[in-house]
């Protein structure tokens, strides 16, 4: 996406990790903040002022600038910066669009080639079109809630962003289809991600089930993945993720522990019948994982060839040498002192895509100003009137966990 210039309106997690994605594949992202920053700035333990963990997980490969948009000079900066982009994005709600003057008919009419990116709670066209959503909100209407509920007895949250982050995911890919489109047509588009039908399509593409069809032949839920079974195993020592899928990883298992008789059980031959007994075949598994350390049945698995792995905590994950040797994790030293970064699956020819430490606030209101044509004396008036802010927190000012 080099040379594809977006400019993002959007914060907390939705909106920003979107473009975090679209700054990885090479975009030039400008992060478009208050004089007060992203809310995330302050989310979490920090080593300096507005860079806490939440903001630094969300927004590298990006350039802040910092804007008052209720000033007329803020808006006409924007304005500047929209000039020269190829996509528009924003987290904004309806009624407050218009004051900005970025109502999608207005947006359209001034630049047609533009890809114009709405992000919302709920679809325009609804009944719940306008609410507020955070991902809290998502995961209990998406039913992502209910699957906690039907897994383990209680209704609960994903302990991940997970609303948020499938929805970004989402919205990643259709802006970069807006743009690969936008190539061919040389139009721009209005894209709308909204995340109780991103979250509800990712939620029910397993779990429509048997009522996929009409009439129904059968209830929501995937069983087999909602089986209470379906979890980490214990071992003797510890806990095994295993994964026997096919007929042939069941057989060689059964035989290998000395029990062929369960392979060639009626209720566990083949992918159906397995499903309807998947709570009592994972049971006899687990039985028999209990007798032996995980290092023996790791031993094991792989000789059979079936997936399997040790639990990992999230301290593991930081230390795994699969990931370390692949350069996973990036490190920066910045003003305020050393960062490490994950990085994501994507890679361009072999390289990965972490290029820049995330900014601080504002860090690029200078630069990214004057690429729009105003000079240093422009600026420095609509600094001095408060219209926009250049790196507004002290490098010196730090704050610790």
């Amino acid at each position: 996406m080099n040379g594809i210039r977006v400019i993002d309106l959007s914060n907390i997690v939705f909106g920003p990790y979107a473009s975090q994605f679209l700054g990885d594949c090479g975009a030039d992202v400008v992060k478009v903040e208050t004089l007060e920053g992203d809310s995330t700035r302050h989310t979490g333990p920090a080593q300096a002022n507005g860079m806490a963990c939440s903001f630094l997980a969300l927004n590298r490969n990006k350039r802040s600038v910092a804007l008052d948009l209720t000033s007329s000079a803020g808006q006409s900066a924007l304005i500047r910066l929209i000039d020269t982009a190829d996509v528009l994005m924003h987290n904004i709600r309806p009624q407050k669009l218009a004051a900005l003057g970025l109502e999608v008919d207005v947006v359209r009419a001034r630049w047609p080639r533009l890809v114009y990116a709405t992000l919302t709670g709920f679809a325009s066209d609804g009944p719940y079109a306008g609410r507020p959503a955070y991902d809290d909100i998502i995961q209990g209407m998406s039913g992502l809630a209910d699957l906690m509920l039907r897994q383990s007895g209680e209704p609960r949250y994903f302990p991940t962003i997970a609303a948020d982050k499938i929805s970004a995911l989402v919205a990643t890919q259709a802006i970069t289809a807006a743009i690969a489109g936008r190539a061919r047509t040389g139009e721009g588009v209005h894209v709308e991600v909204s995340m109780f039908e991103a979250v509800a399509g990712f939620a029910m593409a397993d779990h429509l089930y048997g009522e996929t069809f009409e009439p129904a032949i059968g209830g929501t839920g995937y069983v087999r993945v909602l089986a209470k079974s379906r979890r980490p195993h214990r071992t003797r020592d510890g806990y095994l993720c295993v994964m026997p899928y096919t007929d042939a990883h069941w057989m060689r298992f059964f035989e290998d522990v000395g029990m062929p008789e369960v392979a060639r059980d009626p209720r566990f031959i083949g992918m159906g019948e397995r499903t309807k007994n998947i709570d009592l075949l994972y049971a006899l598994m687990e039985s028999l994982l209990a007798q032996h350390d995980t290092d023996h049945w790791l031993v094991l698995f792989a000789r059979l060839d079936i997936p399997c792995s040790r639990v990992n905590t999230l301290e593991h994950v930081l230390d795994d040498p699969h990931l370390n040797s692949t350069g996973f994790f990036s490190k920066f030293e910045t003003s305020s002192g050393t960062i490490r970064l994950p990085g994501q699956g994507i890679r361009f020819n072999g390289g990965t895509c972490v290029a820049t430490a995330p900014p601080r606030l504002g860090e690029h209101t200078r630069e990214l100003l004057r690429e729009t044509g105003l000079t240093d004396g422009d600026i420095d008036a609509l600094i001095e009137r408060g219209d926009i802010g250049t790196d507004l927190y002290d490098d010196n000012d730090r704050r610790f966990p």
